[in-house]
């Protein structure tokens, strides 16, 4: 594939929006690119690079594999055929049994997104507030909701986490959990903040595109609004209970996977569209682990700065208000730093960066840390 290198160099100030951009570019995981590749030099002389790819195709720790690998050098054999290497009768052929044999999972996909959709709306959905932003146009106009990214001396957040009893990953759950209840991201009724926690189900070598299940807990913030930024141990008995209930009772969102090759046809469409708001103003909140730091040596030297984000291209605002809005929170850490990167929309409140830096500042400043932050 082609590199999309920048026909002029932008200043370090217009990255963000470089990131916004390339962001938006099509992507295509059913008849491809998959992916693309963007490459921008700044006035300063350095250069950023930018990969945009489906998630339908790879979840992030698949994802820190597969960049890993290109910048080592190491290739894997994915078991799938050269190109052409079938004929069009025979790829046919493979491809109605193959279409044949999944019928079952694909109901039963079906049947687990309307029960969701069925769920979500018995259970009411919150009312929200219309946000007042400059500039906004449309109640349907296309958005790219703003993301924020964090970086902290692992030495401080180690030092942090083990002060309040806690762990890093946990750290990063109560992290985002005060982010939410500072953005105004809490279940109507309680104020509790819910954490739906991605868990990787990915063992060495393992390439399917996504190999994670979903560990929802409930943090209770509305009794004692500084309880995570004093005690972790609550976050960590929540993930805890989380963890059992899901070696339990399983989880049903892989099977949502099997939905994927009707991404574009109008029964997919209208089983999203019958889902109304979350009820709990749920919070993604994905802890990616030590990443190698050969993930950051694009041309074999440290990169002084790393964002990561989770965008939905062509998201419209309506779609936005009526689910609620979204907050998605990841974190990494890479040599001495955690990195946390956020990405959120919420109805009824400013949503631009700036504001999401001011509440990530002060959020840091609840839990006595210091970041630096873009």
């Amino acid at each position: 594939m082609d590199i999309d290198i920048a026909a002029y160099a932008r200043p370090r100030a217009e990255l963000n929006d470089w990131a916004d951009e390339r962001s938006i570019l099509p992507v295509d995981p059913e008849r491809g690119p998959g992916w693309h590749l963007g490459l921008l030099p700044l006035t300063d002389g350095s250069t950023a690079v930018t990969l945009v790819c489906s998630h339908y195709l790879v979840d992030g720790f698949g994802l820190i594999g597969a960049v890993t690998d290109a910048v080592l050098g190491n290739t894997r054999d994915l078991g799938l055929p050269p190109p052409d290497s079938r004929t069009r009768r025979r790829a046919l052929a493979q491809d109605a049994r193959r279409t044949v044999r999944d019928v079952p999972e694909v109901a039963r996909a079906v049947a687990a997104v309307t029960k969701r959709a069925r769920r979500l709306r018995g259970a009411g959905q919150p009312s929200v507030s219309r946000p007042v932003n400059a500039g906004e146009r449309d109640d349907d106009d296309t958005v790219v909701a703003p993301t924020v990214t964090i970086q902290v001396s692992s030495d401080d957040w180690g030092a942090c986490a083990d002060a309040l009893g806690g762990t890093s990953q946990t750290l990063v759950a109560g992290w985002a959990v005060k982010f939410a209840e500072r953005m105004g991201r809490q279940r109507p009724g309680d104020g509790a903040v819910t954490l739906s926690l991605p868990i990787s189900e990915r063992p060495a070598g393992e390439m399917h595109a996504n190999a994670t299940s979903f560990v929802t807990t409930s943090v209770t913030t509305s009794l004692d609004p500084t309880l995570v930024t004093v005690d972790l141990r609550a976050v960590r008995a929540a993930i805890k209970q989380g963890l059992g209930t899901l070696r339990q009772a399983g989880d049903d969102s892989l099977q949502y996977l099997r939905l994927v090759g009707f991404r574009r046809k109008q029964v997919w469409k209208r089983l999203f569209d019958a889902m109304s708001a979350d009820p709990d103003s749920t919070v993604i909140c994905s802890y990616l682990g030590e990443v190698d730091p050969a993930f950051c040596r694009l041309d074999g030297t440290d990169s002084e700065w790393i964002m990561a984000r989770v965008v939905n291209q062509d998201e419209r605002r309506q779609c936005l208000e009526r689910v609620g809005g979204q907050m998605i929170v990841q974190s990494w850490r890479i040599q001495d730093s955690i990195r946390l990167s956020i990405h959120a929309y919420q109805p009824g409140v400013q949503n631009t960066r700036r504001a999401l830096c001011e509440l990530a500042e002060k959020t840091l400043a609840d839990f006595g840390l210091t970041g630096t932050i873009d």
